[in-house]
């Protein structure tokens, strides 16, 4: 697994050993950047599912102004950690280690709010149906003030099933399929 472009292009990275993190294929998240490429630059991107860090390296890698990591697997953790620090990687992130639901909801309760993210990537593990319902939801909650105005919202997930079309205040605006993958873009729809 391999850092596909910008400042450590092609620097290697390691993923937690056995089958519980499933690492983003080099060519899924090359496809993913692509995507993403107009609004990378500066922006602050929230990687859910972190696992390795691979998606959340590559948008730090390509100019991201902030990345914040969301991971609650130690084996992930202690890797992800590994894989910033043999980069030399030490400012520009955050690393809330617990469940994205825990952090999403403490992301509610914070006074002042966090900053709004520009872009937000989640790859629960595929067969958890039930994490990508209730994260995509707690997203596009009605002024929650998790997303900027403009934000997209990508999933990582299998093909089949699909994921809904609408959660929240989020409208699937894109589905790209990869072998058995798909990633699915979602923006907040204008309310009223």
């Amino acid at each position: 697994m391999r850092i596909i472009a910008g400042t450590y292009r092609s620097r290697a990275l390691e993923a937690p050993a056995g089958m519980s993190t499933r690492p983003t294929s080099d060519r899924l998240r090359e496809t993913l950047f692509n995507v993403l490429a107009p609004r990378i630059q500066k922006c602050a991107f929230l990687d859910l599912y972190a696992g390795s860090g691979a998606v959340g390296i590559e948008a730090i890698s390509r100019g991201a102004a902030h990345v914040t990591f969301v991971e609650r697997a130690p084996a992930a953790l202690k890797v992800l950690r590994g894989n910033l620090a043999r980069l030399g990687i030490n400012s520009g992130f955050s690393i809330h280690p617990g469940s994205v639901r825990a952090f999403l909801l403490a992301s509610l309760k914070t006074t002042p709010r966090p900053e709004p993210q520009e872009a937000v990537f989640l790859d629960p593990p595929y067969d958890a149906a039930q994490e990508y319902a209730a994260t995509l939801e707690l997203l596009g909650m009605e002024h929650a003030g998790f997303l900027a105005p403009d934000a997209i919202v990508t999933a990582e997930h299998r093909r089949k099933p699909p994921l809904n079309e609408m959660y929240g205040h989020l409208k699937r605006t894109r589905q790209l399929e990869q072998g058995d993958a798909a990633l699915s873009f979602f923006t907040v729809e204008a309310v009223g």
